[in-house]
């Protein structure tokens, strides 16, 4: 049944065409093949090469609208920074026994800020946190002193991106549930972003293709030449 309705899905799709942001995302929506409120995402492929350094993409972008995902935060802090991040809405917080606790497998969280003073005990962590993409960082603000504002932006929708080793970029746009406006308005702040961090040593064509599609439905190729105003092209929808 699953293969069917991604089928009926599939086939509202023309494969050979480009479509607008506004329409793209309209139509990730409507070929969602799923019952639940599916995550929008969008990938690109950009033409760096990521194992020359100079050629790395990543940071974080705040989404206007959300990720839609109710986020769980880990704050690796002590003393008055803990009571601040705590106060912020964190999940998790603590110093010594919360390394050790991750040490012993737990990972019941999406996102994990530190202070400083902890880096020393957290880069321990780094064969656990690393390889999923949690391990705190100074370049993505995960690693600061003021942990209260690192939880509320990542409460708030700041998600961290960075390309994989085949030049592809992946991020969340929001649910299915979003109006399609809220969406495209997350879609121009991610795509901004992007061409923001294009780097210098970039050669040739940056952006080679754009894709969005709901977690389970199938992919929507999206005209990359369309970079501004993508939002004004309709309005709600």
């Amino acid at each position: 049944m699953a293969g069917k309705k991604f089928a009926e899905a599939a086939n509202k799709v023309d494969r050979s065409k480009f479509y607008g942001p506004l329409e793209a995302l309209q139509l990730a929506k409507e070929t969602n093949p799923t019952k639940f409120d599916a995550t929008v995402e969008v990938a690109f492929r950009l033409g760096v090469d990521p194992r020359r350094a100079d050629q790395m993409v990543r940071g974080t972008v705040s989404l206007p609208n959300g990720t839609g995902k109710t986020i769980r935060v880990a704050v690796f802090a002590e003393g008055e920074a803990a009571r601040a991040a705590e106060e912020a809405g964190a999940d998790v917080v603590g110093g010594t026994e919360l390394v050790q606790r991750v040490q012993g497998g737990f990972l019941d969280f999406d996102a994990a800020v530190a202070v400083p003073e902890m880096m020393g005990q957290v880069g321990r962590l780094g064969r656990i946190l690393g390889p999923r993409g949690l391990m705190p960082n100074p370049r993505a603000g995960t690693v600061t002193p003021d942990v209260a504002k690192a939880v509320t932006d990542i409460k708030g929708g700041k998600v961290e991106y960075r390309v994989d080793r085949h030049g592809n970029l992946h991020l969340i746009l929001g649910k299915t549930s979003f109006e399609t406006h809220a969406l495209s308005e997350n879609y121009q702040a991610v795509l901004d972003e992007v061409l923001r961090a294009k780097p210098a040593a970039a050669k040739g064509r940056y952006i080679k293709g754009i894709t969005v599609a709901t977690s389970m439905g199938p992919g929507i190729k999206v005209d990359a030449a369309q970079t501004r105003n993508v939002t004004g092209e309709a309005g709600p929808a």
